[in-house]
């Protein structure tokens, strides 16, 4: 009797797709929890590393910018001023590396069966946002110190985080995609990102900027993003840019749209370059 053959082949129309993806949700809950049990096996103090790393970047900002070059703050603790732009400074940069590395990361589990590979960099940014979340303690803890509370823009400030989210995981889909073929692509993404933390408002107020030039400094998508992020914890308005905020949607939907493309385009070609 002859033998019969069965090809499975990923279904291109993009509904069949998304349900795939809903379907092996459990796969992707299992590969984000295997990263955060990997993330911190066998260190010494853990979850905590998640903390020291902003500390001690906090600390030489505010020795270089605060005190050594005396950059105004408004009226605000420097210190504040500095772990409010880093840290959604560091979840974006967090999440691009990650989702950019993501499918060479997995190269095996990609080449030995089929499932979306979407999966893949959506459970990678659930470690980002466990680190970002742990991090952000810190924002309490000097909040209390130097006796300030939140306002109500504090409700706000999730909307912020899925926006630094979509800015940086549409990025890291194109350049997950295109680093399975250019392999040099990973060693330029840390360069940008070494350049970025200086163009970006991460140590400084945007109000630092001279009023005839914010429009284009806002058109720098993060600047809208830390700038939010900033000004829902700490509620002055002079923090704050409005028209960067609009930049900053249009780019991460944008990315996210074009990101998802591409990774769909460079999809079927995945087990064949690895």
């Amino acid at each position: 009797m002859p033998k019969h053959v069965t090809v499975i082949t990923p279904e291109r129309r993009e509904d069949n797709y998304w349900v795939d993806v809903w379907r092996e949700r459990e796969l992707l809950y299992f590969l984000a929890w295997r990263d955060l049990l990997v993330r911190y096996k066998q260190t010494f103090i853990g979850v905590t590393w998640t903390v020291l790393r902003p500390l001690a970047t906090i600390l030489v900002y505010t020795l270089v910018f605060g005190i050594l070059a005396q950059l105004p703050s408004l009226g605000i603790p420097y210190t504040l001023i500095v772990l409010t732009g880093l840290l959604p400074w560091q979840l974006f940069s967090l999440v691009l590396i990650v989702s950019s590395e993501s499918i060479m990361a997995n190269s095996q589990l990609v080449q030995k069966v089929y499932f979306p590979r979407l999966i893949i960099p959506l459970s990678s940014i659930v470690v980002c946002i466990v680190d970002h979340l742990v991090a952000f303690l810190l924002v309490f803890l000097l909040m209390a110190w130097f006796g300030l509370a939140p306002g109500p823009q504090f409700l706000l400030l999730p909307f912020v985080t899925l926006l630094a989210v979509a800015c940086a995981f549409g990025l890291g889909l194109m350049a997950a995609a295109l680093n399975t073929r250019y392999r040099d692509l990973r060693q330029l993404i840390p360069i940008v990102l070494q350049v970025g933390v200086f163009i970006c408002p991460v140590a400084y107020a945007t109000s630092l900027i001279s009023p005839k030039w914010q429009w284009l400094y806002a058109l720098n998508p993060l600047v809208g993003v830390i700038d939010a992020f900033r000004w829902c914890i700490l509620a002055k308005p002079e923090l704050i840019y409005p028209p960067s905020i609009l930049v900053s949607i249009a780019f991460a939907t944008a990315s996210v749209i074009i990101g998802i493309r591409v990774f769909r385009r460079f999809e079927p070609t995945f087990p064949d370059v690895l």
